[in-house]
């Protein structure tokens, strides 16, 4: 059976205290990206809404055939007159069918080399042409989707940037992705964190198992490497630096983690971790079952960890592209 997705926030907030969980892709991602690169007048008109999280938005990027290589897109823009005519095909667009407005990027120079001649768009989600198809994990919640745009016509204030260059502004979007992906929680900024498993192991008494002993140990130190970068992160931007090659080291660090803590969990639930209304040590939370279920996703969305180190080698370490 089919669940609508809902966006896990915890209860003491609301959707006006919380806008940066209830509308993730719109804070974390479209807005950094239109602060840095749009104009006055797109500026006045999507960020205010975006932040209060009246307007929902999502990202249009990924393809059946450009994933991992987002820079093989196929999706085609063409110019006619004053607007753009979009076709294509995105996949895995979270919170599509809740969206108003979606940040797009399209080939707008097919002779051009794969990174240039792509450019950067806001799509209204209601434009004609525009068809929203759900895919329904293995959870059972819906938060993905497929997207076709068939003739979809965007007007020329909808273009962020300079035509050809959406990937330039493309890489500060998916560094914004990164830092966003592994801000608390386990599963990408959401649900519980390790602090909260290891408060319940706290007042359920000592481990006897000496591996999970160790297991515990081992999430616990990885938490605090992840506060300590993220701490990082947040120093640098207070300096004004965009985004760079840590955000990937953080990613990596941050995916594999909650991959760990949701096998933990499992695991100290004993027998009753089988049933889906069980946590850790018995205690009753279905999001514990759920984040197990999704945890395998956390080192494949939002650029896969193999992505990430390549990026870690080449702009951190300096290691030769090829």
């Amino acid at each position: 059976m089919s669940h609508r997705y809902q966006v896990y926030v915890p209860a003491e907030y609301s959707r006006a205290r919380a806008p940066q969980l209830v509308n993730r892709v719109g804070v974390n991602l479209a807005g950094p990206t239109l602060l840095a690169h749009g104009t006055d007048e797109q500026k006045r008109r999507w960020l205010a809404p975006l932040l209060r999280a009246d307007e929902i938005w999502c990202q249009l990027f990924s393809e059946p055939g450009a994933g991992s290589d987002l820079a093989s897109l196929t999706t085609r823009a063409v110019r006619d007159g004053d607007e753009w005519v979009v076709t294509g095909q995105k996949i895995w667009t979270s919170l599509a069918h809740e969206a108003r407005f979606g940040i797009l990027i399209a080939r707008t120079d097919p002779e051009a080399p794969k990174h240039r001649g792509i450019s950067y768009f806001v799509c209204p989600m209601d434009a004609p042409g525009v068809t929203v198809r759900p895919i329904v994990e293995m959870t059972g919640a819906h938060m993905f989707n497929e997207v076709f745009l068939d003739d979809v016509r965007l007007s020329a204030d909808t273009l962020v940037g300079e035509e050809g260059r959406g990937w330039e502004l493309a890489k500060v979007t998916l560094a914004n992705e990164r830092v966003s992906l592994s801000t608390g929680g386990g599963l990408w900024g959401r649900g519980p964190a390790a602090e909260d498993l290891l408060a319940v192991v706290r007042s359920r008494g000592p481990v006897a198992d000496p591996m999970l002993r160790d297991r515990i140990v081992r999430l616990h130190i990885e938490g605090e490497l992840l506060r300590l970068i993220r701490l990082r992160t947040v120093s640098a931007q207070i300096r004004g630096e965009p985004p760079g090659p840590e955000a990937s080291v953080r990613k990596v660090l941050a995916d594999e983690h909650g991959q760990h803590l949701f096998r933990l969990a499992k695991d100290l639930a004993g027998a009753a971790g089988m049933l889906t209304d069980h946590g850790p040590l018995g205690v009753p939370v279905d999001l514990w079952h759920y984040g197990f279920l999704f945890a395998p996703a956390l080192t494949v969305g939002g650029g896969t960890g193999e992505v990430q180190r390549n990026i870690i080698g080449e702009r951190a370490l300096g290691l030769p592209h090829d």
